[in-house]
């Protein structure tokens, strides 16, 4: 999705009386909320190659774009940690959860052999069950939050040691 895709998206969620959006197009997701300060710390937008700001929606409107982290943000992560530790880190506000029920197992532990795309914690956000997804090979290296636990935006999960 370009940026001018993303510009006509939020002039139509601006004009529209939904609250939220979510949309989801291959490497890219975007979430979008009206009203709701304080839900994320600042506006972002993040692509791959150069991060900018997105001004403001008219009226106040708080507006959040997250993409999905790529192929290529993960390997710049590695490149940039000699330790091969990978980070995951929350992209939303919520309570932390190691398993789908409170009587199932964990989705992993530490030491678990972990691939992309592998469900690795749940963070509920607003009575809705976001399933956080590993983008990168490796193995748990550490597990930092207990289970029901207060999670930020963009606090750290867990430790990932790269294959």
């Amino acid at each position: 999705m370009d940026l001018s895709s993303i510009k006509e998206l939020l002039d139509i969620f601006d004009g529209s009386s939904a609250a939220e959006l979510s949309w989801e197009e291959d490497n890219f997701k975007i979430y979008l909320s009206k009203n709701t300060p304080n839900a994320f710390p600042q506006q972002l937008y993040q692509m791959p190659v150069s991060p900018q700001p997105i001004a403001s929606t008219p009226n106040s409107a708080a507006a959040t774009i997250n993409l999905a982290h790529t192929e290529q943000t993960a390997n710049q992560t590695i490149e940039a940690n000699p330790n091969k530790l990978y980070e995951v880190k929350s992209p939303i506000v919520g309570t932390f959860y190691r398993a789908p029920s409170p009587d199932a197992a964990p989705f992993v532990e530490a030491g678990t052999k972990v691939k992309p795309g592998q469900t690795l914690c749940i963070v509920e956000a607003m009575k809705l069950m976001n399933e956080i997804e590993c983008d990168v090979s490796g193995t748990i290296e550490k597990i930092l939050l207990q289970n029901a636990q207060a999670v930020e935006y963009g606090q750290v999960l867990f430790y990932i040691r790269l294959d």
